[in-house]
């Protein structure tokens, strides 16, 4: 088994990553002298997930690419929200005026 999970950083922003030991991981991100976590301390865990480690690194991947907000949503538990956000721009505004998608 392994781990994503999601870090907020002192600065606001977000660190994502997936690991096998979690809690040895969260050990590393506060010792390290060097990385993007070494910056921006102190930071607290947000968000994980256990899952097999195929799938802990494929989630990892695309949270990577997510935005911003959709990485908050994710945090705050609001599925609803993820998935208006999943939607290509503009795909809500053609739907209701009745044109292609």
């Amino acid at each position: 088994m392994a781990w994503v999970y999601l870090l907020e950083c002192s600065d606001g922003s977000y660190y994502v990553g997936s690991t096998r030991d979690l809690a040895k991981r969260l050990r590393e991100h506060n010792t390290t002298q060097t990385g993007y976590t070494s910056q921006r301390r102190p930071f607290r865990l947000a968000w994980s997930a256990e899952l097999d480690l195929a799938d802990a690194y494929r989630i990892e991947r695309r949270i990577h690419g997510w935005s911003r907000a959709k990485r908050r949503a994710s945090i705050d538990g609001e599925i609803d929200h993820l998935k208006v956000m999943a939607k290509r721009p503009g795909a809500q505004k053609r739907r209701a005026s009745g044109g292609a998608t």
